[in-house]
């Protein structure tokens, strides 16, 4: 049988199974057993596609692969939109699409920019400000942004936030004061990201018992999670395991 004939009845049988669970009419069975790819094509175009264009993770999985295709594509956007209208919103969105690319210096400009006004203390821009900073280098800015960040929102709470403060501080050479808030941020923490980077550190302070515990933590949490949880995480996940091999080893 041709390969195009065994093409056209799976596409038409997909599509007759897609009708009846999703309880369209049973005409449309009769169109697509009889009139093969063109039919198809016109099911597609008008049941399927309205249904994706209203289903998130329909949406959601478009971005992603438009992402790859395009990933610039988001970013032109939200550039159209602050030639059009100048706000402190279209230079947020314009501000998380450069942080997104990497176009961290831009990014700082676009936050620092937007926090005027009543705009002056909004925790998310300096939110945004800080991670900007942070990814050019600049650890003692993003200490200092965040620092301002809690004076003005003492309660604004961010595990992001938080995670940022630590990372910062561990840079500024301060161990023991990042230990403290790699300690705090990995009680809240929705990922793995902050216990790992807490392991690290207690590995390069000496501690290797307790860094031991915490990359033992992550492997023993994941396991006990969903599998969409431990592909999200799998480069903490791999990180631990073998940091653990490593201090076995040692």
């Amino acid at each position: 049988m041709s390969p195009i004939i065994i093409l056209s009845l799976l596409l038409q049988i997909a599509c007759c199974v897609h009708v009846v669970r999703t309880g369209r009419p049973l005409y449309w069975v009769f169109i697509l057993l009889v009139f093969s790819y063109l039919a198809v094509i016109v099911y597609f175009i008008a049941e399927v596609l309205p249904e994706l264009r209203h289903n998130p993770s329909a949406r959601r999985a478009a971005r992603s692969v438009r992402a790859r295709i395009d990933p610039e594509h988001e970013k032109r956007k939200a550039d159209r939109k602050l030639g059009l209208s100048d706000t402190p919103e279209t230079r947020r969105q314009l501000a998380e699409e450069c942080l997104r690319s990497g176009d961290f210096a831009r990014a700082e400009d676009l936050f620092a920019n937007a926090l005027k006004g009543l705009y002056r203390t909004d925790p998310d821009l300096m939110l945004g400000l800080a991670k900007a900073q942070y990814g050019q280098g600049k650890a003692r800015e993003t200490r200092e942004t965040l620092d301002t960040l809690i004076a003005a929102n003492p309660g604004f709470r961010s595990t992001d936030g938080h995670l940022l403060y630590a990372r910062a501080v561990e840079d500024l050479g301060d161990p023991a004061a990042a230990l403290h808030e790699y300690e705090a941020v990995v009680q809240g923490y929705p990922g793995e990201e902050a216990r790992a980077r807490y392991g690290l550190l207690l590995k390069r302070q000496g501690d290797l018992a307790k860094a031991r515990t915490v990359f033992q933590e992550i492997l023993t949490r994941s396991d006990a999670l969903p599998r969409y949880y431990q592909r999200d995480q799998r480069e903490w996940i791999a990180l631990a395991r073998s940091e653990l091999a490593s201090l076995s080893s040692s």
